[in-house]
């Protein structure tokens, strides 16, 4: 069995190093000026969409930053906010250096201070979730993001830096209650079975530069402790088309569970629609000690291919070559598959995006070969500003529901599952935006799982949402 190297904890820095990002962020947001705040039309990390130079009362048109490298001045006014990782708009943007369409809207507010460029976005969900059935189970908890992005111009490229946190650790080790999620541990010692573990505390903390090639080419080079490889699409609680909805797909571990990665480098580089990226990086998914940072060594790598055909539409490949992803089987080796679809429609009632996306997990070691494909799509339109309509259907193959010694373990079950969910948008304040909503899905198994979760488990939740 592979030797497993202790992790390095920083937990008694954690909280210092927290509250001196959050008195950072709130120290420029006071001594910066407002660029702009986006309209709420949409939300997430990629970008800025529509921005005009007439927001918070003060005009970012071509008399304001007339020479600033990475960002473009179009022929009518305004500023067109180029991407830190190439030359193409800051829209193109997903979760680590993945893509979305162009045409994604977003919601974050901006700030100008002398060459730098920030954005600061954020999340939080207050929920009551109630999962049916034998396995079923009920809690109300919280989940939550903060991000913080800044980039200036360095050389003859862009510097880019990251800082992204998140509070869920207060949720508990355990997570919420999720029938049929699985992946992760709680203690160190028994699988997370029915539940989504907590994301950690520090998601992201990366810095990148940029290097102009030519006309519409760029190289980049990315580093993260923690970041996300070149593996799969935009990470769930980024990408437009699943970020409102606060409940985990289940596909999580088929397609973008990589997207905390404590240890990462990305070379990439790209040529108008087209860009190719390899990442080395520490394979092992996060522990269950959720306020540290980890360190190990360098075992993993991924390659991946995005093609953005117009500003509509984003497709990505990619292949990764996970070793010992998961503490529980160190000898387990899972090279992961993916390929996705986004497109982006924006329509007379408002913003409109769908992602369909399939991974497959190779499992292979020591008597174990085998293949767990999975699918999921995915859709969310926002209506006239206040209504938000969101809903999923997914398909994996899973073969951890039962631990080792139970009567099933081991076997393989193909589950599906459709939920749908709606937002009301009811209040804002300065820059925030507060909405309750609800969402219902309902899971078909095969028969032998009745007696362990009933015939059509359903999952519930209740939240309130506020986003900046």
């Amino acid at each position: 069995m592979e030797h497993v190297p202790k992790t390095k904890p920083l937990r008694h820095r954690a909280a210092s190093l927290t509250a001196t990002a959050l008195a950072v962020t709130v120290f420029m947001a006071l001594e910066a000026e407002p660029a702009a705040a986006q309209d709420t039309s949409g939300s997430g990390m990629n970008g800025m969409n529509g921005m005009q130079g007439q927001q918070s009362g003060h005009d970012m048109g071509q008399h304001d930053m007339p020479s600033m490298p990475g960002v473009k001045m179009p022929q009518q006014g305004g500023m067109k906010m180029e991407s830190a990782f190439g030359e193409y708009p800051m829209t193109r943007e997903g979760s680590g250096t993945s893509w979305q369409p162009d045409a994604t809207p977003m919601e974050g507010v901006m700030l100008m201070k002398g060459d730098w460029m920030m954005m600061v976005h954020g999340f939080i969900n207050g929920i009551y979730d109630k999962q049916s059935g034998p396995r079923g189970d009920d809690k109300t908890f919280t989940e939550s993001m903060a991000m913080l992005m800044a980039q200036r111009p360095l050389g003859d490229g862009k510097l880019g830096l990251r800082a992204m946190l998140s509070l869920d650790p207060t949720m508990g080790k355990s997570g919420y209650p999720l029938l049929f999620e699985t992946g992760e541990t709680a203690n160190g010692t028994t699988p997370l079975v029915d539940r989504q573990h907590p994301h950690d505390a520090f998601m992201e903390l990366s810095a990148s530069y940029s290097l102009p090639v030519g006309q519409d080419s760029a190289v980049y080079l990315y580093g993260g402790l923690p970041g996300e490889p070149a593996l799969g699409p935009s990470a769930f609680m980024h990408r437009f088309s699943g970020m409102r909805n606060p409940e985990a797909p289940l596909t999580h571990h088929w397609l973008d569970s990589t997207h905390i990665t404590f240890g990462v480098v990305t070379l990439g580089a790209s040529k108008g629609p087209f860009k190719l990226e390899a990442s080395s990086f520490n394979g092992r998914e996060p522990d269950e000690n959720r306020w540290d940072i980890e360190t190990r060594k360098f075992d993993s790598w991924s390659t991946r291919l995005s093609y953005n055909p117009t500003t509509q539409w984003s497709m990505q490949v990619s292949y990764g070559d996970l070793k010992s992803p998961e503490q529980l089987e160190p000898d387990i080796r899972v090279r992961r598959t993916t390929a996705s679809a986004t497109y982006q429609a924006d329509t007379s009632a408002g913003p409109w995006q769908t992602t369909l996306a399939w991974g497959q997990n190779y499992r292979s070691g020591p008597d174990v070969s085998e293949r767990l494909p999975g699918w999921l799509l995915e859709s969310t339109l926002v209506a006239y500003e206040k209504h938000t309509v969101f809903g999923r259907f997914e398909q994996v193959l899973n073969n951890e529901l039962f631990q080792d010694g139970q009567p099933l373990a081991g076997e393989k079950f193909r589950i599906r599952k459709v939920s749908v969910g709606y937002i009301y948008d009811f209040a804002k304040t300065g820059k925030a935006s507060w909405g309750i909503g609800g969402l219902v899905g309902i899971a078909d198994a095969p028969s032998p799982l009745d007696p362990y979760y009933g015939k059509h488990p359903t999952s519930t939740m209740v939240f309130l949402q506020g986003r900046l």
